[in-house]
C-alpha cells in the first residue's frame, strides 16, 4: 500500500515542471518520503497473510509505536491529498499535459514542366521548398477544446518576382495564404474552439460546434494523396482556407445506420470594410467593387463502417470575385455572381471480406460533382457568359498496399472537367495549379513509403494534366474563368494570348517529411 502512496507523489510531481521548480514542495516532498520510508519499515513488520480481522485485532492490540505509525500514515495520507489539489490547480494553470504540440515539417523538390498553346515551353528544373506546420492543442474540460496551426510554406531562399509584378499581389491571397510557397512569414492556418457532447436537447445525438478559422483543405478523397486525416469538407468541391463555423449532429441511434450524420457549415471569405485609420473605420465600404463573401453548406454522411461509407455535399457561395484586369493588379477586383456546387462519393477501403491481403488493404473511390453560376444582372458576367452555366466532374482513384514495404502506400487517380466546372478548390497542394479544377483530364500516380516508422516519410508523385479548355486556375468572372477551347486558340493566331495558356503540364515531386 505504502509504495502505491510513494508511487501517486512521484507521478503527481512528474505532472508539472512548475512543481518541481517550487523549493517549498520539493521540501515537503523530501519530508514526506522520509516519512514514509520510515513508515514502510514498521508496516513490513506486520504479517501479511493475517485475515483482515485479525490485522485489525492486532492494531488494537498493537504496542504505542505502532498505533502511532497508522496515525502518522493517515496525517500523511492527508497531507498527499492536499499535495494533489495543489498540484491539479497549478496544471490548469500552466497547462499541464493538457496541451500538446506536434510538428509536421517537409522538403520537397518540384519539376515543373509546361506546354503553351503556342507550342512554347515553361519550366522550372527543380524549385526546392519546405513546409512547416505547428499544431496545437488544448483540452480545458472533456467537452470544451482548442486547436490551432501555424503554417508557413516558402521556397528556398527569396524567390524572384516577375518584372511587372501583375499578379504577384494575389499570390498571398487568404483562401492560398498557407498553401502557396510564398515566403518564411508564420500564418496562423486554422485556430478554432471545439465543443462537444453526447446529447443534444436531451435527445440522443452526439453533437458538436466549433467556431474560427476552420481547416477547409485536406478534404476527404484528397487527404489519400496528401497523407494526412480527412477534415470535414468533401474535396472535389471545396479545398480551401476559410473563417466560419460548423455543427455536426451524429444520427446513428436515430437512424440505425452506422456513421450517419450531418453537418452545416458557413464562413466568409472576404469581408468589405474600410481600412483602420478610415473616418470611419471598418465600416462598409460603398468605394470598393466587392461585398462580403460568404458560404453555406451541408455535408451528409448517410453510411460509414469503415469499410464502406459515402458522402453528399451541397455548398452556395455569393458574390463571387474575378480580377478587372489580369495585367494592372492596382485596379482589383469586383463582384461578379454566386456559385452552387453539389457532390457525392461512395468508397470501398477494404475490398471483398479476406479475399486477399492484397485487396483487404487496397481502397477504391468515385466522385462526381457538378458546378452552377449565378451570375448578378448588372455584372460583368461569370465564366464568358451573363447566363447561368453548369459544369460537371468525376475523379476516380484507387491506393494499394506497397510493393516495397507492409507500410507504404501507393496511388493512382483520374479526374476529368467539362468546359464550364469551377470547384472552389484553390488551395490543392499541386504547384501546377489545381487538378480538380481541371477543365480536361488530369492523371496522377503517387508513391508513399515510410523511412522511419510513420515518423520520417518518403512520397514521389507525378501530376499531368492536359486542358481542353482555358481558366481552369482563374476567378469567377469573365476577366480570368473565361473557357477558351484550346485547340482553337493553338490552330489560331492570337498575338499574347497563346503563349499565356496552357495546353497541358506536369509536376513530377519528391518529399521528405517528419512528423511527430
Amino acid at each position: 500500500m505504502k509504495q502505491k502512496f510513494l508511487g501517486s507523489i512521484v507521478a503527481a510531481a512528474l505532472l508539472s515542471t512548475t512543481v518541481i521548480a517550487d523549493d517549498t514542495l520539493m521540501q515537503r516532498f523530501d519530508k514526506m518520503e522520509k516519512e514514509m520510508a520510515a513508515l514502510k519499515a514498521e508496516i513490513n513488520s506486520l504479517k501479511a497473510e493475517k485475515a483482515v480481522s485479525a490485522q485489525k485485532t492486532a492494531i488494537v492490540a498493537a504496542p504505542v509505536s505502532e498505533k502511532t505509525a497508522v496515525t502518522s500514515n493517515e496525517d500523511v495520507a492527508k497531507e498527499i491529498d492536499d499535495i494533489k489539489d495543489q498540484l491539479s490547480s497549478i496544471n490548469k494553470k500552466t497547462n499541464g499535459n493538457n496541451l500538446k504540440f506536434g510538428v509536421d515539417f517537409r522538403t520537397s523538390v518540384d519539376n515543373l514542366q509546361y506546354t503553351m498553346a503556342d507550342g512554347s515551353k515553361q519550366k522550372n528544373d527543380a524549385l526546392f521548398s519546405n513546409r512547416l506546420w505547428l499544431n496545437m492543442n488544448y483540452a480545458a474540460t472533456k467537452n470544451l477544446s482548442f486547436t490551432g496551426q501555424l503554417a508557413y510554406n516558402k521556397t528556398f531562399g527569396d524567390r524572384s518576382k516577375s518584372p511587372d509584378g501583375a499578379l504577384s499581389a494575389y499570390d498571398g491571397f487568404d483562401w492560398i495564404s498557407s498553401e502557396s510557397a510564398h515566403d518564411d512569414t508564420l500564418r496562423v492556418r486554422s485556430a478554432y474552439f471545439f465543443y462537444q457532447d453526447d446529447e443534444f436537447a436531451g435527445l440522443d445525438v452526439p453533437w458538436t460546434v466549433s467556431i474560427g478559422r476552420r481547416p477547409s483543405t485536406e478534404g476527404h478523397l484528397i487527404n489519400l494523396r496528401d497523407d494526412v486525416k480527412a477534415s470535414s469538407p468533401l474535396a472535389h468541391t471545396i479545398n480551401v482556407e476559410f473563417d466560419g463555423a460548423s455543427a455536426k449532429f451524429g444520427m446513428e441511434e436515430i437512424t440505425g445506420l452506422n456513421g450517419s450524420y450531418f453537418k452545416l457549415c458557413a464562413g466568409r471569405g472576404m469581408s468589405n470594410a474600410e481600412p483602420r485609420f478610415n473616418s470611419a473605420p471598418y465600416a462598409h465600404s460603398t468605394d470598393l467593387q466587392t461585398n462580403n463573401i460568404d458560404m453555406i453548406g451541408i455535408i451528409v454522411v448517410p453510411y460509414d463502417d469503415k469499410q464502406y461509407s459515402s458522402g453528399f455535399q451541397y455548398t452556395y457561395a455569393n458574390n463571387l470575385i474575378d480580377m478587372v484586369s489580369p495585367t494592372d493588379p492596382t485596379l482589383g477586383m469586383s463582384t461578379v455572381g454566386g456559385l452552387h456546387t453539389a457532390t457525392a462519393f461512395a468508397m470501398v477501403n477494404g475490398i471483398g471480406d479476406g479475399w486477399s491481403e492484397f485487396l483487404d488493404d487496397t481502397t477504391i473511390f468515385v466522385s462526381g460533382a457538378m458546378s452552377k453560376t449565378d451570375p448578378y444582372a448588372g455584372h460583368l458576367g461569370m465564366l464568358g457568359s451573363m447566363e447561368s452555366k453548369t459544369g460537371y466532374s468525376y475523379w476516380i482513384g484507387t491506393q494499394f498496399p506497397s510493393l516495397i514495404s507492409d507500410e507504404g502506400r501507393w496511388g493512382v487517380e483520374f479526374n476529368h472537367g467539362s468546359q464550364y466546372w469551377r470547384p472552389i478548390t484553390y488551395g490543392e497542394d499541386t504547384l501546377i495549379g489545381s487538378k480538380i479544377a481541371a477543365r480536361g483530364d488530369a492523371y496522377e500516380l503517387y508513391f508513399t513509403e515510410p523511412l522511419v516508422k510513420d515518423i520520417l516519410t518518403f512520397q514521389l508523385r507525378y501530376t499531368y494534366i492536359n486542358y481542353d479548355y482555358s481558366g481552369s486556375n482563374g476567378f469567377f468572372g469573365n476577366t480570368t474563368g473565361t473557357p477558351m477551347a484550346i485547340a482553337p486558340v493553338m490552330m489560331t493566331p492570337m498575338g499574347d494570348i497563346a503563349s499565356q495558356i496552357v495546353d497541358h503540364a506536369q509536376d513530377i515531386r519528391a518529399y521528405i517529411r517528419y512528423k511527430f
